[in-house]
This record gives structure tokens, C-alpha cells and sequence, in this order.
């Protein structure tokens, strides 16, 4: 799959079948969609080419309302190869862009960055100033830049909405397993492991401490998680916890620590991969660092049998 980054600088594609959207998540619903682009470019012998954006639009146009991703966009990219688009074109969502008028954006931007032979599209997407763009706009061109408007079905549409919303909800509960169903995959979190206080190494439980790659990761609730981990291609069973650690501070500042089992590398600064598996139980104080062990020993019988029964 081919990323372009620069709108300036696109090849000529040929007989381009052209779809836009954020696709945050990649997940179910989007994969039914990115199909009928597939399909559909292969049927008229084009390239199939998505267009999105970066950052959010929502950070531009609603900065006070903070939205976390399903996937950054190093992640996106990756699930959208996957799904089978050939071009990628990553659209710098600026102010200026956010204020072209709708047959702006048909004529200045699809029309002449794109040269599209046909345009896929949900019945409720809108686009230009003021959102005024709309697929019936997108149709009353076609005879004037000769491209074709074909219409996503509105249950796929509505199925990739709702999904998008179930699984930031479901993320933020801590309920990885209906997310898991909803994506098709675990979700997951890429990070770097950095230095903290070595205390679980000398509980019988070193954790490597992870700084996730993007400060826009939806990170799932506090608690306890039957996780895998990925590392230099090599996959481990292991747990993780996200909170605050109260057995042993009081600092109230997230912390993601993961336990690999049968692992004993050390990769500080190295990167890593968590896949979130199933939800364990919620973040507890224990009275003592004894208590807690004795906890960490149950924890980690339940975690390997939860492992031992996935693919």
C-alpha cells in the first residue's frame, strides 16, 4: 500500500475509486465498506484509494471537546493495508482546508488532486464549510467531471458508526473483550519501556513500564488485564495493570505496567506491543506488599488460563 502525505504531490491514478472518512478503529463495520471500494476497483479495473485526515477534524473545529483514538494513525495505516487499499492519501486537516466551501472541495480537491472514475460514499456524509457537501451535491457533478457517485448501503453506514462509539465505550470500561468483537482483533497499544520504580521485581513480578507512542491512544479503564505482548516479532503471554499503584503510592498519575511471562530481556527504551485480551479484575490497595503478592499469584493462574484457551 502506498501513503502519500502531500496533496501537491499524487500520481496519476488510474480509473481511481475513491472513499473519505476518519476509519478510526479500522474495525467490523469499516471493513465491510473498505471491501465494496476493493471489489469495486477491481471491477473496473482502477485503484482503490482512500482519503483521510490528521489530525481529527474534531481537534480543529471542537477543541474543547478532547477525542482519543482506536488507532493512531501509524496503526490505521497499517489495518487499512491489511483490508486491501492500494493508496492512502493522508489529508492535513487545516483551518484552510476546513473552509472550502462544498464545490470547492468537489472541484478544487476530488476532481483535481484525484481525477476520480468513481466516488463511494455513506448517504449521510457531508463535507465542505458548514458541512453543506452532501451525496446529493456529489451526484448533480457527475455528468461534469464524468465520475460516478456510488452509495454505501445505510446499515453499513449506521453499523460503522455505532460500532466506532461501542467500542470507545467499551474501551473505556475496561470491557477488551467486546471490544475485541467489534474490531476483529484485540485492540491494542504500542509503546516504548521505560525506567520506573523496579518494585515488582522485588515482589517475583518485574514489570517492563510502558509509554504508549501516542498521547491519543484511548487508554481502557483501571484495573487488571490478561494481555499479549509483542516484541522484536516474538508474541508472550502476560498481565497488565493500568492505575495509580495505590498499594504503594499515593501519586495519582497513570501508569501502564506489564508483566511478560518467561521473559527475562532486558528492553528498555525498546518498543513493544500490548494486545488486550480480557479483563482480570479492578485496581485494589492491599493492606501489605505480602497481600499483594498473594493477589498477583491468583492473578497470574487466572491470566495463563485465560491465554491457554485463545488462538
Amino acid at each position: 500500500m502506498a501513503v502519500y502525505f502531500d496533496i501537491d504531490y499524487l500520481p496519476a491514478f488510474h480509473n481511481a475509486v475513491i472513499t473519505t472518512g476518519f476509519f478510526d478503529g479500522v474495525h467490523q463495520g469499516h471493513k465491510a465498506i473498505l471491501q465494496q471500494v476493493v471489489t469495486h476497483a477491481e471491477k473496473i479495473n482502477g485503484e482503490s484509494v482512500l482519503i483521510t485526515f490528521e489530525p481529527h477534524p474534531r481537534k480543529l473545529l471542537f477543541p474543547e471537546q478532547p477525542i482519543k483514538l482506536i488507532t493512531p494513525l501509524a496503526p490505521k495505516l497499517h489495518y487499512l493495508a491489511q483490508a486491501g487499499i492500494q493508496h492512502v492519501v493522508v489529508v492535513p486537516f487545516t483551518r484552510q482546508f476546513a473552509d472550502l466551501s462544498a464545490d470547492e472541495y468537489i472541484e478544487d480537491f476530488l476532481v483535481k488532486k484525484f481525477h476520480p472514475r468513481s466516488i463511494i460514499i455513506g448517504y449521510d456524509h457531508h463535507f465542505g464549510h458548514d458541512r453543506k457537501g452532501n451525496i446529493s451535491l456529489l451526484k448533480q457533478y457527475q455528468s461534469t467531471y464524468s465520475y460516478e457517485v456510488v452509495e454505501i448501503p445505510a446499515q453499513l453506514i449506521d453499523e460503522a458508526t455505532v460500532s466506532s462509539t461501542k467500542i470507545r465505550k467499551a474501551l473505556d470500561n475496561g470491557s477488551v473483550a467486546d471490544a475485541a468483537h467489534m474490531l476483529g482483533r484485540y485492540y491494542s497499544i504500542r509503546g516504548i519501556v521505560i525506567k520506573g520504580k523496579q518494585l515488582g521485581r522485588t515482589l517475583g513480578y518485574p514489570t517492563a513500564n510502558i509509554l504508549a507512542l501516542s498521547d491519543e491512544y484511548i487508554i481502557p479503564a483501571r484495573g487488571i488485564y490478561a494481555v499479549r505482548v509483542i516484541h522484536d516479532g516474538m508474541q508472550y503471554g502476560g498481565m497488565m495493570s493500568i492505575g495509580y499503584n495505590p498499594t504503594v503510592t499515593d501519586e495519582k498519575t497513570i501508569r501502564l505496567e506489564v508483566n511478560i511471562f518467561n521473559f527475562d530481556k532486558d528492553i528498555y527504551d525498546e518498543e513493544i506491543e500490548i494486545q488486550f485480551i480480557a479483563w482480570l479484575r479492578n485496581e485494589e490497595k492491599f493492606t501489605s506488599l505480602d497481600e499483594l503478592t498473594k493477589q498477583l499469584e491468583k492473578d497470574k493462574v487466572n491470566n495463563i488460563d485465560i491465554l491457554s484457551k485463545i488462538v
